[in-house]
């Protein structure tokens, strides 16, 4: 997991999508983060254009290095991000980005498992399109969502060994690039699984066998509770596993600490790092 370089950069917005329970993708051309990105890597982002303003974090939805331009999905939540929903195309943001580490698939594992949850759910489909168009390795996605699903939805007659038939939902813009989803939810939505993502995740995992199980490896980014549950599955399988936290930031760039997390070391010592510089992507069995 190799940290990123930070680069200060005017944000000029590109463009600023309305989508479903104040939900909203906002282009920004930044072309020194949109070369150096990775999934999982974040950004600070000033939502409004006092420059005294403090900054909030944001992951990662996409990047085109090519055009200079990354496209973060978030939700209004408070007054920043209020803020940054009346951002209009051709205002300036003040970015500092990428930030972090980044999820990376081991050597030895060729059956990525994406897990995103809620606010997780853009640097699982950065990570599933980067190993689509990177790698020869297809990921299964899994996606849950407590609120109405941010992109296209489509049901698939694609079956997934150990998922319930009817739960047949799944991102349209990953179905058209081959790269197999499943959504979950507790609301009732057609065609998601009803239940929690490590419950759906499980469903995959109990039909494999040894050997298959040998080849898995997850990533997951989502709530707490989210990743508690994510990460106990984990270890029940005997999984490696990568857990991108949330955690709140006031400088994400390491200054301040007040985004520390208890992490424990091969050797079994505890120490403080921080979520912004030292993560925001930790192994699993180091945090629970």
């Amino acid at each position: 997991m190799t940290e990123a370089t930070i680069f200060p950069e005017q944000a000029r917005v590109l463009a600023h999508q309305v989508l479903a329970d104040d939900q909203y993708i906002i282009r920004l051309h930044v072309p020194n983060c949109a070369s150096h990105v990775l999934p999982g890597n974040f950004i600070h982002l000033s939502c409004d254009q006092n420059p005294y303003a403090l900054k909030r974090p944001f992951s990662v939805l996409r990047n085109d290095a090519e055009q200079g331009w990354i496209e973060v999905l978030y939700k209004t939540v408070g007054v920043g991000t209020h803020n940054l929903s009346l951002a209009k195309v051709g205002d300036e943001l003040h970015c500092l980005g990428p930030i972090g580490n980044s999820f990376q698939l081991s050597e030895n594992k060729t059956l990525p498992l994406l897990l995103g949850g809620g606010v997780g759910i853009p640097p699982i489909v950065f990570f599933a399109e980067y190993l689509h168009t990177q790698t020869d390795i297809v990921p299964l996605v899994m996606m849950g969502s407590e609120i109405t699903f941010p992109f296209a939805v489509e049901p698939t007659q694609q079956s997934l060994a150990g998922v319930p038939e009817h739960s047949n939902a799944v991102m349209q813009e990953l179905q058209t690039q081959n790269i197999q989803s499943r959504l979950c939810s507790k609301q009732g939505y057609e065609g998601f699984f009803d239940g929690y993502i490590n419950e759906l995740a499980e469903c995959w995992l109990s039909q494999l066998n040894a050997q298959q199980l040998n080849t898995v490896e997850i990533f997951a980014c989502g709530p707490e509770p989210m990743l508690n549950a994510v990460a106990a599955l984990a270890q029940k399988y005997q999984l490696a596993c990568q857990l991108s936290l949330e955690e709140h930031m006031a400088c994400a760039v390491g200054g301040c600490a007040g985004c520390t997390v208890k992490i424990t070391d091969a050797s079994g010592q505890a120490q403080m790092k921080r979520v912004c510089v030292d993560g925001p992507v930790f192994d699993a069995y180091s945090v629970y």
